[in-house]
């Protein structure tokens, strides 16, 4: 089977992909998560795509992917993630760093004592490239990449939090069929915007007894103050209940119930 996944070598992604193939998988990398997500669709291989991260947040590409694309969430696994400055120069000569958006919010701490410019980049990988061809740069990425591409490690564990954390989901053009998935993601599209609307809804899950492990709101490019809603639930009996009446006063689409995937060390 083909795993699709976040490309270049080096990358967090390409680091899960890695610990998870199998025998005669083949990891294939690209430069997108929109375009991981538009090759799944057009079936050529399962996704492998991060949703959320313990500092940052949601992925806004990844859920915004979700809502576009037809596709679900068959398994979730979570990867600790630790990043390191790595540069070709001395800390007292670096001039400027280069670091993704998510790595630099995940290491904002550091980044804002040591006062120095940051450059955005499309990927970690992409830090160590740049970070290498510019003088007395540096570059924010994991130990992988450094040694992938020969950039020696100046300061590790520049993250804000130790137990920093990325969440990773399995996408796929057919649903998992497990009998007792442990968890469910629900996209939630208001077609009217009422008083006690977002209430109405929570109480779907309230009243039933199941637990909600995440909501968060993306906008729906529809304008302002026009936002859709992400909600992760704990599966239970009633699970598929809840999901029936949530249908009746909104509009959903349901994103798949899932299982989470141990990561090997």
């Amino acid at each position: 089977m083909k795993i699709l996944t976040l490309g270049p070598e080096g990358t967090f992604s390409h680091e899960l992909a890695l610990k998870l193939k199998k025998k005669n998988d083949e990891i294939v990398l690209l430069p997108t998560i929109r375009s991981i997500m538009a090759a799944v669709e057009r079936g050529e291989g399962e996704g492998i795509v991060p949703i959320e991260n313990s500092e940052a947040g949601g992925v806004g590409e990844t859920q915004d992917g979700l809502a576009r694309f037809p596709l679900f969430i068959t398994a979730e696994m979570y990867l600790p993630v630790h990043h390191n400055l790595a540069s070709l120069v001395s800390m007292k000569k670096m001039r400027i760093i280069y670091a993704h958006p998510q790595t630099h919010e995940q290491c904002s701490d550091r980044i804002e004592k040591w006062g120095l410019p940051v450059i955005h980049t499309s990927s970690n990988a992409s830090s160590a490239r740049e970070a290498k061809k510019t003088p007395n740069a540096g570059a924010i990425l994991s130990e992988t990449a450094a040694t992938l591409y020969k950039m020696p490690v100046i300061v590790r564990n520049t993250e804000n939090s130790k137990t920093n954390t990325t969440r990773f989901v399995r996408i796929a053009r057919e649903p998992a069929h497990n009998k007792r998935p442990e968890k469910c993601s629900v996209l939630i599209d208001p077609s009217t915007d009422r008083s006690g609307l977002l209430h109405d809804l929570l109480e779907v899950f309230a009243s039933r007894g199941i637990n909600l492990s995440r909501i968060e709101s993306r906008p729906s490019k529809r304008g302002i103050g026009n936002y859709v809603f992400f909600l992760d639930l704990a599966w239970t009996p009633k699970t598929p209940e809840a999901l029936a009446a949530l249908k009746e006063i909104t509009n959903i689409k349901e994103l798949g119930c899932y299982r989470k995937t141990e990561v090997p060390p």
